[in-house]
């Protein structure tokens, strides 16, 4: 399975847990974030790991960028790390 590395990219987070720079890799079994967010981007975590390429601007690619559904507080870029 392919590892994808999860990094905030901007934080607003209205509970202090994230700081923009974090970095996760995910694996085989989700990170350490809110539910809200990780619900929010599992979709293509789980797109990535299988080898999907994602609309990323006007190209397609091996990562994304989301937002928190609260309020959009937490950016988020996820991308596969190529071994």
């Amino acid at each position: 399975m392919l590892k994808v590395k999860l990094t905030i990219t901007d934080s607003k987070c209205r509970c202090g847990y994230f700081k923009k720079g974090q970095e996760f890799l995910v694996e085989d079994l989700c990170p350490p974030l809110c539910h809200e967010l990780w619900n929010n981007i599992y979709p293509f975590v789980y797109a990535l790991q299988n080898g999907a390429l994602l609309d990323y601007g006007s190209n397609r690619a091996k990562m994304f960028d989301a937002k928190c559904p609260d309020e959009g507080r937490v950016g988020i870029h996820g991308e596969i790390v190529e071994e």
